[in-house]
């Protein structure tokens, strides 16, 4: 017997959870949405969106149909050469995108995000928090600079994640050739500085 008002565990309850997640992120945005209100909104217990998700940032991964765990390859990023941050970034995102599945999954992400103000919020807000932003943090917690002030990593993090977006937009979306055929080693060292500037500014 379960819990009057909870759901049982299953294949159901997995679906009920993405469907709650994808309602709670699109009205709320990321920050403001938690585990216990998705298992709230789901009629399950929290435990389960955990045991079948692993936490907010994979639920959330999951809803946008990414392929691969964000908070696992930043933080392969950030424990990895901090003045190689940059160019890392960029070989790690098109590892991802670049892979059959990867690159079905972004394209239709980043049509979305062009077309529904749903999708655009939770992506903005995803990169600027979850990716981008969590680099700017656990680089300058790593330099010992403290604390930086919530206006500067959501500047560092939007600017970062505008040249990445920007680049899918013009290899996946409008195909231009040139950066279409562009190797990833080519692309990371063209485009690492950049986003090494942004996210340690004070290397």
């Amino acid at each position: 017997m379960s819990p009057r008002g909870r759901r049982p565990g299953g294949v159901d309850t997995r679906a009920a959870i993405l469907t709650a997640a994808r309602a709670d992120f699109a009205e709320q945005g990321y920050d403001a949405t938690s585990v216990r209100g998705i298992a709230r909104r789901a009629e399950v217990d929290p435990a389960l969106v955990h045991h079948y998700f692993g936490g907010k940032a994979k639920l959330f991964a999951a809803v946008l149909d990414i392929p691969a765990d964000p908070a696992a390859l930043i933080g392969a990023v950030v424990q990895g050469p901090r003045d190689q941050v940059g160019e890392s970034l960029v070989r790690t995102f098109l590892s991802v995108w670049d892979s059959d599945e990867g690159r079905q999954r972004f394209q239709a992400l980043l049509r979305s995000a062009v077309t529904h103000d749903e999708a655009t919020l939770m992506l903005r807000e995803f990169l600027t928090r979850e990716v981008f932003g969590r680099v700017v943090r656990e680089l300058a917690a790593s330099a010992g600079s403290g604390r930086v002030p919530t206006h500067q990593v959501e500047l560092r993090a939007g600017l970062a994640a505008s040249q990445m977006i920007g680049l899918a937009v013009m290899r996946y979306i409008v195909e231009l050739p040139a950066v279409v055929a562009a190797s990833h080693d080519e692309l990371a060292v063209m485009l690492g500085p950049t986003l090494q500037g942004y996210l340690a500014p004070d290397d």
